[in-house]
């Protein structure tokens, strides 16, 4: 039988298709004639379709293709890559809940669709739902993967396996050292364990290997914000924005690393501008919430809240966001929403958001005088959150001795003027709740000095000379500084310096520095930065204990959700404090929150001389100061001293006797110190 010339239709139909698609990246309008082309031919064929809206998308004409895609999804439900094109294309047009809907569609029809799963984790991410975000990205590597061990690796970093996810990304790259895949994965695992400089130098690897890769330059932008690298984080994220203006997590992350460096009108923009495509996000309510506190901006950030619990009335964490104002009342209303979410089973109300809601019914509860049934509350709060967290005091009270054995005069005087002269900052030590946000706002009403917020920058420099040190010596901080050349002190003060520029906008000769956990790196701050002013805000020690005991902190501080845990820490504090009176006598100002609450000017003339600046009375009119404030205080140093809260904490006294037994001396000899600390 002879054979046909006939032309095959659809052999035809599947090389124009193909060819269609070829052309979309290098030239779309080609892409969109062609497909138009064998619409005329097969009308309403699917894929020719799907490539005419992507050529659309292409060159802008987002509407278009929006609408192209709705009618291809609507007469082809099955048709799986429809909906989650459409969901790219609605996240691009800034529809972000319309995005998610389309994507959960697509993902419906077909689980193993790859693109939409990424999409999803993408969009989870920017709404800073992290379960969600999360579960997309393990189901993305799971149907883009093909390797089995990284299929091991996802599944071990999904469930939080992180020791096992680690091995098992090590022993491939060393046979597959430049898979930028399960170099990214195990940046996660160190990013996960607050190994951030690890992260970012497996992400900058990452990037050199491969430069397009955005998840992975997201990922780097993230570590870096984290690590309190600003500037660099900025960059990265405003390379991603140049490609994808409208993309919520890059937007949402630019707003949070805005917000770092007090650059709150900026920040609060963009936070505007994704509640603008997501405007039914709890969780980005909840963050616009944050930033507008923080500004100063208390009403509008309490309508923020409450909209962001409208929406969710399980978000544990918009409650405590509440409660945390801590010039904020509950209604009963909230008071009986609370007590009902709390009634929820674990299945319905995860533990995270559970604590939450606890450490917030706490605060009502001793609004409201009833203190046996707010002490619970607080309790079962900490409880759950520290099985969260990790803290040894053993530890901590370790390292603390070894500074001791170390910062002896002779190790001082012997380095003594080699750090940076520069006097510029003033540094607010001692334990969270302790008044230091007072100081640090008295001050900063000063002309001459700026206030900025608790800098990270002392605390990261200590990790990285303990990471630079020769591993075969096993150092521990602080001996490794005994190792630092001559030169290397002055570098240390400078690099300081260089990295607080940022956050300096005034341009006031002295700045704040207000991390109270600095009060561990007295030495390396005192030989880095010698003319460097060092205040110690102490306040009574249970006061101050079960303040920190009521407070959810956002990170860190994972001494304060154990009354003997909090208890040591504060005892450990006051010996090393102790010390370093005794070698560097006068170096420390001390100033007792109960005195200057009770002769508020004497106390502030003091604080004043002891910087080296005149006495301003815009410094006794500190709650007159617009300036953003971050931490729990915010609210409070925005008013006039008050002398309720000086006692408040005699309304628990009979529940705190671990704290008692922790403290041993230091309680009894407040505001002494024991003769054998020194």
């Amino acid at each position: 039988m002879p054979m046909s010339t006939t032309p095959d239709p659809i052999g035809t139909l599947e090389v124009a298709l193909s060819h269609a698609a070829r052309l979309l990246d290098s030239s779309p309008e080609l892409a969109a004639e062609q497909a138009r082309e064998i619409l005329k031919v097969v009308p309403r064929q699917p894929t020719a379709v799907l490539l005419l809206a992507l050529a659309r998308r292409a060159v802008g004409e987002l509407d278009d293709a929006i609408s192209m895609l709705k009618d291809l999804a609507f007469a082809e439900p099955a048709f799986a890559i429809a909906h989650c094109e459409l969901g790219i294309t609605l996240r691009l047009a800034g529809q972000g809940d319309a995005a998610l809907a389309a994507l959960r569609r697509a993902v419906a029809v077909e689980p193993r669709l790859a693109p939409a799963w990424l999409a999803l984790g993408d969009l989870y991410s920017s709404i800073d739902d992290r379960k969600n975000a999360d579960a997309a990205y393990a189901q993305h590597i799971k149907c883009s993967v093909r390797d089995p061990t990284l299929l091991a690796a996802g599944a071990a970093l999904y469930e939080n396996r992180l020791p096992e996810a680690e091995a098992t990304l090590r022993s491939h790259l060393k046979q597959s050292p430049r898979d930028v895949a399960a170099l990214r994965m195990l940046a996660e695992v160190a990013g996960r364990l607050r190994r951030y400089r690890d992260a970012e130098v497996l992400l900058r690897r990452c990037l050199e290997l491969a430069p397009s890769f955005n998840t992975a330059r997201h990922n780097l932008a993230l570590v870096l914000h984290r690590e309190g690298k600003a500037s660099e984080g900025l960059a990265e994220v405003d390379r991603l924005l140049a490609h994808e203006p409208r993309h919520a997590s890059y937007r949402n992350l630019k707003a949070a690393i805005l917000g770092s460096i007090g650059e709150y009108e900026s920040s609060l923009a963009l936070y505007k501008g994704v509640l603008g495509d997501f405007p039914n996000q709890a969780k980005v309510w909840m963050s616009y919430g944050h930033a507008l506190k923080t500004a100063g901006q208390e009403q509008e950030g309490i309508a923020a809240y409450r909209k962001s619990i409208e929406l969710e009335p399980l978000l544990g964490e918009a409650y405590w966001s509440l409660a945390n104002l801590k010039t904020f009342r509950f209604t009963q209303h909230d008071v009986t929403a609370i007590q009902t979410a709390l009634a929820k089973p674990d299945a319905e109300l995860d533990n995270h958001e559970r604590l939450h809601f606890h450490f917030a019914r706490g605060k009502a509860l001793e609004d409201a005088g009833d203190y046996a049934a707010s002490f619970a509350a607080y309790s079962e709060g900490n409880r759950l959150r520290r099985n969260e967290i990790y803290y040894d005091a053993a530890e901590n009270g370790a390292r603390l001795r070894r500074s001791r054995t170390l910062y002896t005069p002779g190790f001082l005087s012997e380095r003594a003027g080699l750090g940076c002269e520069a006097p510029a900052p003033i540094f607010i030590v001692g334990l969270p709740r302790s008044g230091s946000t007072l100081l640090e706002q008295i001050l900063a009403s000063h002309s001459q000095v700026e206030g900025t917020m608790e800098l990270p920058y002392i605390t990261a420099m200590a990790r990285a000379l303990t990471w630079s040190a020769n591993e075969a010596e096993t150092a521990k901080y602080p001996d490794v500084l005994a190792k630092l050349s001559p030169e290397r002190w002055r570098s240390l003060g400078e690099e300081y310096l260089a990295s607080a520029r940022i956050h300096r906008r005034r341009g006031t000769p002295f700045f704040i520095d207000k991390m109270p956990n600095n009060f561990a790196h007295l030495g390396l701050i005192h030989l880095a930065l010698p003319n460097a002013k060092i205040i110690d805000a102490r306040r009574h020690p249970l006061a101050c204990c079960f303040s920190g005991f009521k407070q959810h902190f956002a990170e860190g501080q994972n001494f304060s959700y154990s009354l003997t845990d909090i208890g040591q820490y504060y005892r450990d504090y006051v010996e090393f404090m102790a010390h370093f009176d005794s070698v560097l006598p006068g170096r420390v100002h001390r100033v007792f929150y109960e005195s200057l609450v009770q002769d508020t000017e004497s106390e502030v003339r003091r604080l004043l001389d002891h910087c080296g600046l005149a006495f301003e009375s815009s410094c006794l009119r500190f709650y007159e100061n617009s300036r953003a404030v971050r931490t729990a205080s915010s609210e409070q140093v925005r008013r006039p001293i008050f002398l309720d809260g000086v006692g408040q904490w005699r309304n628990f006294e009979e529940w705190l006797e671990p704290i008692k037994r922790a403290l041993g001396p230091v309680l009894e000899q407040y505001p002494g110190v024991p003769e054998d600390f020194a």
